[in-house]
């Protein structure tokens, strides 16, 4: 039985990738839905799955956080796990779609929880920009935000996995991209350019391009509606699986859920610091050789 998949809104469900994803559990905001529906709704999924990972983007309203912890409180259940990721909403929708993928593979609910982790360093997620002007999550000089206000200028902008800002305009090169074989999804807004299928794509050298519904949250999320989102990953499951799979599997000492990483994707407990000094199986640059499989 797959380990239930939950994210914070609509929008940050991808179509599934083949036949075996399975699709994710949407957790309707507060504002929506009575506390005891809540509990309610996220007891049946305990029920039928019983592991739940809760993808939540840190953007999120604090309300709807502060709601995530008092149902899990209230269940009383060490079978929830909320997973928390500064990726931007596209970025998000990506990742709940890996973690879809792997939830259906033979790995333990908390090895599929700590992944996120893991892959969120191999998703490039950033968006073209009218303005900079009000970006206030990704570094940018006041250089930058002063040509945010020129009529006409626009920025490609990486928030991870290393944060990019570069000008565009003939001949600038755009934003270091992955290392390894991809596609990418996009999501446009109310800016109109061809340029992350034109000349972005073609240097990521990006294996297939589709497009998705602009998330809600993204325009909040880059400071302006004129934008165009992307988000380049790693789209085949065997690839995933070999990454995840790669790395040390480590017993949580507070709750004992198999997890990787230095940290439990359920109760966040912290690996213990003499485990954490021990040699990993893989290391970082060995997961990008991994990664690169065509």
């Amino acid at each position: 039985m797959p380990t239930a998949i939950a994210v914070t809104s609509a929008d940050l469900v991808l179509p599934p990738t083949d036949q075996q994803t399975p699709t994710a559990a949407v957790l309707p905001a507060p504002e929506t839905q009575p506390l005891a529906s809540a509990v309610a709704d996220l007891q049946l999924l305990l029920d039928r799955y019983g592991y739940v990972i809760v993808v939540c983007p840190s953007s999120v309203p604090t309300a709807t956080e502060r709601r995530l912890y008092a149902v899990r409180s209230l269940l009383e259940s060490d079978r929830i796990a909320l997973v928390k990721t500064d990726l931007p909403p596209l970025g998000t929708a990506v990742l709940a779609r890996q973690l879809r993928q792997l939830s259906v593979c033979d790995f333990s609910p908390g090895v599929v929880a700590s992944a996120a982790r893991l892959l969120a360093h191999y998703i490039y997620a950033g968006a073209v920009l009218g303005s900079v002007a009000k970006l206030d999550r990704v570094p940018v000089s006041l250089k930058s935000h002063l040509k945010g206000w020129m009529p006409g200028a626009q920025f490609a902008v990486l928030a991870g996995p290393v944060p990019q800002l570069v000008r565009i305009a003939p001949g600038a090169e755009p934003p270091a991209g992955p290392e390894f074989a991809t596609q990418l999804v996009l999501a446009r807004g109310q800016l109109q350019t061809e340029w992350p299928t034109a000349t972005l794509a073609p240097r990521w050298q990006v294996q297939a391009v589709q497009e998705a519904p602009l998330p809600a949250e993204s325009p909040r999320w880059w400071g302006t509606g004129r934008l165009v989102e992307f988000a380049a990953y790693l789209p085949d499951i065997a690839v995933l699986y070999q990454l995840v799979s790669s790395v040390r599997r480590e017993t949580c000492h507070w709750c004992r859920m198999e997890f990787i990483g230095d940290r439990c994707g359920f109760c966040s407990a912290p690996l213990p610091t003499a485990a954490a000094t021990e040699p990993r199986a893989l290391t970082a640059g060995n997961h990008a050789s991994a990664a690169r499989v065509p």
